[in-house]
């Protein structure tokens, strides 16, 4: 929704008008001036596999959705169907063996589809223990197996309750107010990390850790910034100027080869970077000869 600072005759001065983009329709986004933080965003929104942090794995015995998971959409990379025979009495060998090919069935389309690089959270849902019997079969086949990645990212993947193993039951997996907490403290993880880093550096080698944008600034001039930490609140500032002054802290950092850590305002860790004016930074090396200022933090 966007306000007309311009007169149209199908439009009033000042009214707010809408815009419906249709599904797989091109159409051209023109601006003046595009920065390195819009045209990342733009990358992002435009490969759901980057941007799909959150995976769900949501199942039950026979049928099994592996989905990607954006705050725009969700994306079935694929379905698992398998027959598996019923328990009788005395035959249980067949219903077993069933089993064991749909988990890993399972397991296998988890590392064809799942970029543990951008996955910070894997839900695995189900009614009843398939959850608990399939998550234990694939970690006990990776430790078998030297699996490295699926056990050194163990702790990404979420067990929770859902009644079906049917698509539309990632709804009501997501909307259960228990699992958005454990949603929003594992896809904050590496923020997490990063800000407690800030804060032990901080204590241990104070001339390592600044924080406030002119303290910062003075740093990157002297090329000593190892990660910079900011919210993405910055960026959405009514002063252009200022906003354009974030944007060239980040793009100074990525060209000299620096990391940068984006902290959602919305998430607890950005709400603390933000009572540090937003911007941090912990440097490669001590900076001395930077004078203190008190006013660097409004």
């Amino acid at each position: 929704m966007e306000s007309s600072f311009s007169l149209y005759s199908w439009l009033q001065m000042g009214a707010y008008h809408t815009l419906d983009l249709e599904l797989n329709r091109k159409f051209s986004l023109r601006k003046s001036c595009w920065d390195v933080v819009a045209l990342d965003r733009l990358d992002l929104a435009c490969d759901p596999a980057r941007t799909a942090d959150v995976a769900v794995v949501i199942m039950q015995e026979g049928l099994a959705h592996v989905c990607l998971v954006t705050s725009a959409m969700t994306t079935v990379k694929t379905k698992i169907e398998i027959n598996i025979p019923r328990k009788r009495r005395g035959h249980c060998e067949q219903h077993d063996k069933a089993l064991l090919r749909f988990y890993e069935a399972i397991m296998q389309a988890i590392l064809r589809h799942i970029r543990f690089d951008v996955v910070k959270c894997v839900l695995v849902a189900s009614p009843g223990f398939v959850k608990e019997q399939c998550c234990e079969y694939m970690f006990a086949q990776a430790i078998k197996t030297d699996n490295r990645l699926f056990i050194e990212n163990k702790a990404k993947f979420v067990q929770v309750h859902s009644s079906s193993g049917h698509k539309h039951s990632i709804r009501e997996v997501l909307c259960d107010p228990a699992v958005a907490v454990k949603l929003a403290d594992t896809k904050a993880v590496a923020e997490v990390r990063a800000l407690d880093a800030f804060y032990a550096m901080l204590q241990s080698e104070p001339d390592r850790a600044f924080y406030g944008i002119k303290h910062v600034e003075a740093a990157i001039e002297q090329n000593a910034v190892d990660l910079l930490l900011i919210t993405d609140k910055l960026f959405r500032s009514d002063d252009v100027s200022l906003r354009r002054r974030y944007v060239a802290l980040v793009e100074s950092v990525k060209e000299n080869s620096g990391d940068v850590r984006i902290f959602s305002s919305l998430h607890v860790s950005g709400e603390q970077l933000g009572k540090l004016s937003g911007v941090a930074a912990i440097l490669r090396f001590p900076l001395h000869d930077i004078e203190d200022d008190e006013s660097d933090d409004d």
